[in-house]
């Protein structure tokens, strides 16, 4: 048998397309999300060989984050607290090949809070109006699809601090049973530094009616942090942020009982647990 040999400008060719492409689609690192396929929790799926071209990848008809890494394309999917359990889908591809996992229970705890404002439990019909309109542009920023490489899924701890309340918990305020926690509380003294977990753009800031002063940060391929009841915001729409830097301090404004900051991530426009993104941590102790 001839062994067909590239010519040298053939191998740069080649050469060239495979940087070209490591460059755009970086491969996995060691430190990422750790997956669980739960209601808010986040399912790692391979949908490509190594080799293959990036595919196109959709749940519930919204662009996933994807990755390439030694053992192919891996697509990261959110899952939204009300997603029901047993089988689900993924479509690959334009043709709509559907890559089926199951999603297993998760039971999350109740929380109890008393409030001292009314208002942040049984809002009047004007702050109804203002609320629904900032639910709409929240949803907007939170599923923008910035389609750029993401290279790492880890995120860092936005501040330090004691975690006061984990995500998926069943909130109860004054009695009244509301929507559950979307994100993870840290007890903070007011003024406390918020800093970027992961290099991103500012895509939001804003004073809102429940979350008081917010930040969006957009980290690429519907990969979302936002964190909110800040004091103040240290940062404008559409600013760079690297991985650490300042974004903001801890406050007490909006539907709050105290200092602390509440940290959500988004994927694919669905809150999943921030812990799971982050290193082992502690639960939480109640306060002395």
């Amino acid at each position: 048998m001839c062994e067909i040999v590239p010519s040298r400008p053939q191998l740069v060719r080649s050469a060239l397309l495979y940087l070209a492409s490591a460059a755009l689609f970086p491969a996995l690192v060691s430190a990422q999300v750790r997956p669980a396929a739960v209601p808010g929790g986040v399912v790692a799926l391979t949908v490509a060989p190594a080799g293959a071209p990036r595919p196109v990848v959709r749940f519930g008809g919204k662009p996933v984050l994807l990755q390439q890494g030694p053992e192919g394309w891996q697509a990261l999917v959110g899952l939204p607290l009300d997603t029901p359990l047993g089988e689900q889908v993924v479509e690959i591809g334009p043709e709509g090949r559907r890559l089926p996992f199951q999603v297993g229970p998760k039971a999350y705890p109740e929380q109890r809070l008393t409030l001292k404002n009314p208002k942040m439990v049984s809002p009047d019909q004007e702050d109804l109006d203002r609320i629904a309109a900032e639910k709409e542009r929240q949803i907007q920023v939170r599923s923008q699809f910035r389609d750029v490489p993401v290279a790492r899924t880890d995120l860092d701890l936005p501040t330090s601090g004691r975690l006061s309340s984990r995500f998926g918990l069943r909130r109860v305020f004054n009695g009244e049973p509301r929507a559950p926690h979307t994100g993870l509380d840290v007890a903070a003294p007011t003024g406390a530094p918020i800093r970027a977990p992961a290099d991103g753009v500012v895509s939001l800031v804003d004073d809102l009616y429940f979350n008081g002063k917010t930040v969006f940060v957009d980290h690429g391929q519907g990969f979302v942090s936002m964190v909110c009841h800040l004091s103040q915001a240290r940062v404008e729409v559409g600013q760079k942020v690297r991985r650490g830097e300042l974004v903001g301090l801890v406050g007490n404004t909006g539907r709050a009982t105290g200092p602390h900051l509440h940290w959500s991530v988004y994927l694919n426009g669905a809150a999943v647990d921030p812990a799971l993104f982050i290193g082992s941590i502690p639960d939480p102790k109640p306060a002395r």
